[in-house]
């Protein structure tokens, strides 16, 4: 893999740290600010293409297709922000309340934005209705990118409504079974690192997400070149959590494995900051992220925990 050219994992994964359930938040909130910045430099390369650029691509330096300055973010933190602001000042995960965070964010001009997002924004603003049509067309990772501000205001509720919360936000823009079973796991993973379990935890969820959909297998050929498609998303995100042991090396491996590598980084580094905690995030990463997003990521993950 090409993460094992500059990182090398210890022979066992470390427990995890004895962390409070609001600095893991912190963590994962950040993590996928970093995932971000990072992955968007080499979203859309393939692995050979990022190995003949970059080596192996390990520092938060801008650039890409988006020519982002270094430690700037794209949609997939600017809509969890929008999405966190909204559930604040609803005091709740309302779909409504997040189709009109969306809109206004679209409004705004973002650097990036998926096809998916707009069409169904776009929708929104004809119809008023906050919920798109039900398709099989709209398994892409759009809701599952921006699910964490759900996931920390729901910790500790019941798996019900965590559901109804994740479907609220998601059908905004992504009304599609796949997409809904995603984001699901991808809430009750962070939930258990937040509450302080481990890996082993973590994989029991992704073994029953396959179990129920089993176009999500990720156990087998390297997932490589992964594109917006949810499934692929998550087969990459899991082959690089579980294959790996640390923030960093999860990190390093999801981003040089290319295609959508600003979404996989984000989700795969918000998993692991939860798990690891804010100590394993490297310095210089945290250094390098655009300091005004530093500062929002981290107060809102401790706003929405104690919401």
């Amino acid at each position: 893999m090409l993460w094992t050219r500059a990182v090398s994992p210890p022979p066992a994964a470390p427990a995890p740290s004895a962390t409070t359930p609001d600095s893991r938040a912190v963590a994962a909130y950040l993590g996928l600010a970093i995932g971000d910045a990072l992955g968007a430099t080499v979203e859309f390369l393939t692995p050979r293409e990022i190995q003949h650029q970059h080596g192996v691509h390990q520092d938060i330096s801008g650039g890409g297709w988006l020519r982002l300055k270094a430690g700037q973010v794209t949609d997939d933190t600017t809509m969890s922000l929008a999405l966190g602001e909204a559930i604040l000042a609803a005091g709740r995960v309302d779909a409504r309340a997040a189709a009109d965070a969306f809109d206004a964010w679209m409004r705004g001009k973002p650097v990036d934005i998926g096809n998916t997002v707009r069409r169904n924004l776009i929708t929104y603003r004809k119809t008023g209705n906050p919920e798109a049509p039900l398709s099989e067309h709209d398994a892409g990772n759009g809701a599952a990118m921006r699910v964490l501000p759900v996931a920390l205001a729901t910790f500790g509720q019941p798996p019900d409504v965590v559901a109804a919360a994740c479907r609220a936000q998601g059908h905004v823009t992504h009304h599609n079974l796949l997409s809904d079973a995603a984001c699901e796991t991808l809430v009750a993973m962070v939930h258990d690192f937040l509450a302080g379990h481990g890996l082993d935890t973590a994989r029991h969820h992704a073994d029953t997400l396959v179990a129920r959909h089993p176009v999500f297998a990720w156990q087998g050929k390297r997932r490589d070149n992964p594109s917006g498609y949810v499934v692929e998303t998550l087969q990459a995100v899991f082959q690089a959590l579980f294959a790996t042991h640390g923030f960093e090396a999860c990190l390093v491996d999801i981003v040089n494995r290319g295609g959508d590598a600003d979404t996989t980084g984000a989700i795969a580094a918000m998993l692991a900051g939860a798990c690891y905690g804010p100590e394993a995030i490297p310095a210089r990463w945290r250094k390098a992220l655009d300091a005004g997003v530093r500062e929002t990521v981290e107060l809102q993950a401790l706003a929405l925990m104690a919401h």
